[in-house]
């Protein structure tokens, strides 16, 4: 059922590459709401996703663009504010990406540059999304940006290694130009801590499915899905919360604040039998 938050308004939405992706619902959510945007990703990630088919099934223009360069955010602003007719009223920063991940380094033996990509990709580019577009004016007063984060940057999860530091700077760049950009435009800025979720860049960590199953049985209402996410975050675009920033919101099924469940209990004591 749609409800119209979105009448109207005009965005950004990154980092779909298929339709398990949080981005790929962002989208669908929010042209159901009313939204116009553009969608863009890195041409390495459009290679190998299906975002023309989200394009032709949300009416929506792509620009490539790698986040961690300037100059193609500038593009992307530029030519956003030019085929939606104005400024943008929302962000969505779906980007993420760990080359020690994906090559199997332990957190004791990280690849520096790669570590550094790590960030860069997956917290800097954050940054960047908003000094470029805060330069160019190019989101609306009251605008929303999000990003997306996990509860690793706070406590420790050994498979999520150097994901973890750029998700805690990811959280500290929220805070930061959250400040900046409240002050400055009344642009709001938060990020949104999501349950494990069954995307292919989740699944692509060793242990995920021991790890989902786990958070599901300690989460009072279970694991958060993608489609249940991406309806929050179409709340965090609307004028409902437009007195959220600076937040790093958890989105868990209440994983974030539960100790142990009764759940695990019994499972612990079925496996002492």
């Amino acid at each position: 059922m749609a409800y119209g938050l979105l009448k109207g308004k005009k965005g950004i939405i990154s980092g779909a590459l298929d339709e398990k992706s949080i981005a790929w619902k962002v989208a669908l959510k929010a042209k159901e709401e009313g939204a116009s945007f553009v969608l863009t990703n890195a041409p390495i990630a459009m290679r190998m996703g299906e975002i023309n088919k989200l394009a032709e099934i949300c009416d929506a223009k792509i620009i490539a663009a790698d986040a961690t360069s300037v100059e193609d955010l500038q593009n992307l602003y530029t030519q956003s504010m030019e085929h939606l007719g104005g400024k943008v009223d929302f962000v969505l920063h779906s980007i993420g990406m760990s080359p020690n991940i994906r090559k199997g380094k332990e957190y004791g033996d990280l690849n520096y540059d790669w570590f550094l990509k790590s960030i860069d990709v997956s917290a800097l580019s954050f940054h960047k999304f908003m000094q470029v577009a805060e330069k160019l004016d190019a989101i609306n007063e009251w605008g929303s940006v999000v990003g997306l984060s996990y509860i690793a940057a706070q406590r420790t999860f050994p498979f999520y290694t150097d994901m973890a530091d750029a998700k805690a700077v990811l959280e500290s760049i929220a805070r930061g130009y959250g400040y900046r950009y409240g002050k400055a435009k009344n642009v709001r800025v938060n990020t949104i801590s999501q349950s494990p979720t069954k995307t292919t860049a989740g699944t692509g960590i060793g242990g995920f499915e021991s790890f989902y199953d786990f958070a599901d049985i300690i989460s009072p209402l279970g694991n958060a899905s993608a489609d249940q996410c991406a309806d929050y975050i179409i709340t965090l675009f609307s004028d409902l919360t437009r007195m959220v920033t600076m937040q790093n919101l958890f989105h868990d099924g209440g994983y974030s604040n539960t100790g142990i469940s009764t759940d695990l209990l019994e499972k612990m004591g079925e496996l002492k039998k």
